[in-house]
């Protein structure tokens, strides 16, 4: 599709790097002007001037750290006031620190409980207040396989942390808000920053590109729901649900 299309703005935290840095530039490709935020703002304005360049859309950019709910709402509120409506945003920052429960690293599972689900709640709180008042408009939930099942270890706070964000969006899309869609997705092992220290040949991990095509695909169909890349994730996210937790824990 020409990258001169023209869809409309798409508001996307955490895109300074990885999943929300190349989900940036693959919106742009398809036409969508961007409202970009993160709490690192050099490679931010590096990904824009990127985007400004090669794909001729206009680009927005400001710093934020969702932890900062005051932070979150003046931020979506000044990018839907710059663009005159915000058609979608992607909730997509998060962090993966973690430690097992009861072994004295509670800083970590509450920063990441503060990014991943506090922060994740700020974002849906602004993002539907513009929505409502545009009566109309496209949230989209990052979340992860891991919300699937509890995991165990370093993961159990991750876990509950995306399981919740796919909880929010069930119970958005059952309040039945006029000219609202909500999506959910699931990505499975997509190559990112988050990720790096995994070994080269982890099992079923794409590369970032592959990885956020099948991600910008569903949100594109508006999908409520998507494992994504659809194989192997969608057998796998339904063998996942209904086997045994011992079977599981031995899957992850």
């Amino acid at each position: 599709m020409s990258s001169q299309t023209g869809h409309g703005t798409v508001l996307i935290t955490g895109a300074s790097s990885g999943l929300g840095e190349e989900m940036a530039r693959q919106f742009a490709t398809l036409g969508y002007d961007l409202a970009l935020c993160a709490r690192r703002t050099d490679r931010l304005d590096a990904l824009a001037d990127e985007i400004r360049i090669s794909k001729g859309r206009r680009v927005e950019t400001t710093a934020l750290d969702v932890t900062d709910s005051d932070a979150v709402a003046l931020v979506f509120h000044e990018f839907a006031n710059k663009f005159g409506t915000i058609d979608r945003v992607v909730v997509n920052a998060g962090i993966g620190k973690g430690a097992p429960l009861g072994m004295g690293r509670s800083e970590a599972n509450l920063a990441t409980a503060m990014t991943n689900f506090v922060g994740a709640l700020a974002q849906a709180e602004a993002a539907v207040e513009i929505f409502r008042r545009q009566d109309r408009g496209h949230l989209v939930l990052i979340s992860s396989m891991s919300a699937l099942r509890g995991m165990r270890r370093s993961m159990t706070t991750y876990a509950a942390t995306k399981a919740g964000l796919a909880s929010l969006a069930e119970g958005l899309r059952s309040e039945n808000i006029r000219g609202l869609d909500v999506s959910v997705i699931h990505p499975g092992y997509i190559r990112s920053e988050m990720n790096a220290h995994a070994e080269e040949k982890t099992r079923f991990m794409v590369d970032t590109e592959t990885g956020v095509r099948a991600m910008v695909a569903a949100i594109e169909k508006r999908r409520a729901k998507a494992y994504v890349p659809t194989w192997p994730w969608v057998p796998i996210g339904i063998a996942i649900r209904v086997l045994p937790l011992r079977i599981v824990r031995r899957l992850t």
